[in-house]
């Protein structure tokens, strides 16, 4: 666990330059709009550690599979967002010598990610070999308010000499990925134009022929007045840039501001992306740096209005919390259906950028609370826009009739993920999608979302659910052979609890809701039969004796379910047995993990949370008791769950240190792999914890319900929730809990077991007991 980001509630703060930490850093001070992002690299050269990293959503390259053996309905690639052109860069040449941190004498650094403002700004003292001082400031952005553009503003002051230097702003789309399996590179050069106040490189990727047009424009001051300047185009292969000589006297700030944007073929027509990047860069440069900054800082407090927790008497929880909801508002917007929710977002190349069952598991139900509905809604649809390809990975597998497995991992909805036991057997995939339809409805009362795309989703999933099963003549019950559940610590095993469950739970759900649509418009209901070919008849009494009939493993002497057949033949340890030997995954044989006892992740216990209404409390117990001293929590969607059952279940204290796992995961570096990027997916979790763990926060018909508590660190914590045209602020303290009404119409919300009627514009303050 690495410690050196000082606290402090809006910002994350580098005092020191930590150069053997730099890849952490980097990770940790990501920017993103929803549109781009980069990793927190240094403007000017850097021969240290660093993984560049400059993405723009929606573009990949489908990397050809690197594995040693081939099965019918393997993936042929894995697809992966692409390290792209690098529009920060500026060398900066003092007297004649490089500033490089990594060789010069480094002082006074401090690099200070600021979260209210959306905004990243360093500042350091460099001494180079020749003896020349210079202090150096930077900001840069990605603006939200124009989110296919960023801008600079660098500053170098000579401390103790007059001279000579050199400014080089450039852009170099000769990058790669470091992960790139065959050490291939995945952009062509199509165009590039260099003048003295700017440049354009044009790129499209190999195979995917995504194009991507990259315009910068630059202005200089000095003592803070915009100079004429003269400088020397450079134009090399997929580079160019622009060689500014400036004399600079001892203590008189020079300053460059660089302008860039992205533009890809995904929203412009190929022939045009140079004439709109012109266009785009020319009205970013007339708004200026202070104009857009002021944007951003505006667009961010709208932003901080409508999602932000604040935590009272705990700086560190503070921190973490907005760390988590700052990376999640700046990598997604909801604004294009065709976009998701990398693992890693903009902040690094692990996990290849793509979709996981992460979207709909973990940040689905943030977005519901925290942006307008159809951001949640466009979560769905992108789902339902992969759902030809769906069918097609299910027909790969032998599946017919129209069923749907969704891939593991997907970019534009095939299957690209390169490990069997993940691609063919974690199959419980498909029913976190069933689910986040049924969360999504639940939440917002969208009547509209089942007819128009929800039901044909639910159709095809249930499908698959009823071939993949089959009847055991021994058991006399529908069992699932040969799956993976959540804990990807087991492969290939033999009635994965949660995934019989939600299967059974999800053929029950479509059932429900095709009744109900058949009822309520026959037309339309008949139209959505014919589309899907659907046997009404057979089809729903066929779900139905699987529904009753499904085998869900249990142990009768503990009362508890059983992960998975055979579970009990393990060697049942707690973490605490091998205490001195984690993170197994960095120390252990494969062969041994999959031996043992001991649990990556929730997974009878992902099954409980989803579907706690349906358990009674002593139930969650015994589960929760016997599985949690085994879960090694060793991947970033495990603390979450157990946070909020934990708090469900009045161990406040297991709920607390769940909380801060998941909450500072990455700005601790708990799990040693920070510098690959961040946990963005997980970070909803982080909100999870605090809202649905500590807030209590239920929807219970059609209504919000909270029953909080306040962990023994904190004086007090209040969240802000979107509900149905409704904003609540609920603040949590010893004595009281106040629930304010910030929108225009009355609600009604569950308060313990009283009904609350808050109205309009008006608060309610609740006497609140602390245990």
């Amino acid at each position: 666990m690495k410690n050196y980001i000082k606290s402090h509630e809006w910002c994350v703060i580098e005092e020191g330059f930590h150069g053997h930490d730099n890849e952490i850093t980097e990770s940790l001070m990501s920017l993103g709009n929803g549109r781009m992002g980069q990793r927190g690299n240094f403007e000017e050269h850097f021969s240290g550690k660093t993984l560049q990293g400059n993405y723009v959503a929606g573009v990949y390259y489908p990397d050809k599979t690197r594995v040693g053996w081939w099965k019918n309905g393997y993936p042929e690639y894995f697809a992966k967002v692409l390290n792209a052109c690098n529009w920060i860069g500026i060398d900066i040449e003092i007297n004649g010598q490089i500033l490089d941190l990594n060789t010069c004498e480094v002082s006074e650094f401090r690099r200070t990610l600021n979260m209210k403002e959306g905004t990243l700004a360093r500042s350091f003292v460099a001494k180079l070999g020749n003896g020349n001082q210079i202090a150096v400031e930077t900001v840069r952005f990605c603006s939200i308010v124009d989110d296919e553009a960023g801008a600079i503003r660098y500053q170098i002051t000579p401390i103790n000499f007059d001279g000579e230097i050199v400014m080089t702003p450039y852009l170099d789309g000769d990058v790669s990925n470091k992960d790139s399996n065959y050490g291939e590179k995945f952009w062509d050069e199509v165009r590039t134009e260099s003048n003295i106040d700017g440049g354009y490189v044009e790129l499209k990727t190999k195979k995917t022929a995504f194009y991507v047009g990259t315009a910068t424009r630059f202005e200089v001051e000095q003592n803070g007045q915009k100079i004429d300047f003269r400088a020397q185009p450079i134009k090399k292969q997929k580079y160019v840039g622009s060689r500014i000589s400036l004399e600079v006297r001892r203590n008189e700030p020079t300053t460059l501001y660089k302008y860039a944007v992205n533009l890809s073929s995904m929203n412009y027509e190929i022939g045009e992306l140079f004439a709109e990047s012109e266009k785009y860069v020319q009205r970013i440069l007339a708004k200026g740096f202070e104009q857009l900054r002021t944007e951003q800082k505006h667009a961010w407090e709208a932003k901080w209005n409508h999602n932000d927790i604040v935590i009272e008497g705990d700086v560190a929880a503070q921190q973490a919390i907005r760390f988590n909801i700052f990376q999640l508002e700046q990598t997604y917007t909801g604004e294009d259906q065709r976009l998701n929710i990398g693992p890693k977002g903009f902040t690094g190349e692990k996990y290849g950028g793509s979709t996981y069952w992460d979207t709909e598991a973990y940040c689905l139900p943030f977005y519901l609370a925290t942006a307008d509905q159809k951001v949640a809604r466009n979560l769905l649809v992108y789902r339902h826009k992969h759902l030809q390809k769906a069918i097609e990975n299910a027909e790969k597998l032998g599946f017919k009739n129209g069923a749907a497995l969704y891939p593991m991992v997907t970019m534009n909805g095939e299957e690209c993920h390169n490990e069997w036991e993940i691609t063919f057997e974690e199959i419980h995939r498909n029913g976190a999608i069933a689910y986040a339809i049924y969360d999504y409805v639940r939440y917002t009362a969208d009547a509209t979302y089942l007819p128009e795309y929800g039901l044909e989703v639910l159709v095809a999933i249930s499908r698959f659910w009823a071939q993949r099963v089959n009847w055991s003549g021994d058991k006399q019950k529908y069992v699932m052979l040969g799956v993976t559940g959540p804990n990807e610590y087991e492969n290939n095993v033999n009635n994965n609890w949660y995934t019989n469950y939600i299967a059974a739970w999800t053929l029950r759900y479509t059932l429900a809701e095709l009744r109900a649509h058949v009822a309520h418009d026959p037309q339309a209901a008949k139209g959505l039969l014919t589309k899907t070919n659907f046997d009404f008849e057979a089809e729903t009494e066929k779900w139905q004796d699987i529904i009753e009939n499904m085998y869900l493993p249990h142990d009768a002497e503990r009362n508890v379910f059983l992960q998975q057949d055979g579970f009990l033949d393990k060697e049942l340890l707690t973490v605490d047995d091998i205490a001195d030997q984690r993170p197994i995954n960095q120390g252990w044989s494969w062969d041994r993990i999959l031996r043992s006892c001991f649990i990556k992740q929730a997974d009878v216990l992902q099954g409980l949370y989803f579907f706690e209404d349906e358990f009674d409390e002593a139930t969650l117990q015994r589960n929760f008791d016997f599985y949690e001293p085994m879960t090694v929590h060793e991947s970033s969607l495990s603390p979450c769950v157990h946070a909020i059952q934990a708090a469900k279940l009045g161990r406040q204290d297991k709920a607390y240190e769940m909380y801060l796992r998941t909450a500072r995961l990455d700005l601790d570096d708990y799990n040693n792999d920070t510098e690959d990027g961040l946990h963005i997916t997980s970070m909803a979790g982080t909100w999870l914890a605090v809202v649905k763990g500590f807030g209590g926060m239920r929807v219970l018909k059609d209504q919000l319900y909270f029953s909080p508590f306040l962990p023994d660190k904190w004086q007090s914590f209040a969240f802000r929730i979107g509900f149905r045209g409704s904003l609540l602020r609920v603040a949590v303290n010893r004595e009281t809990v106040e629930i304010s009404n910030l929108s225009e119409k009355e609600i009604n919300v569950w308060f313990f077991g009283e009904n609350v009627l808050v109205e309009a514009g008006k608060n309610k303050v609740l006497e609140f007991a602390m245990n």
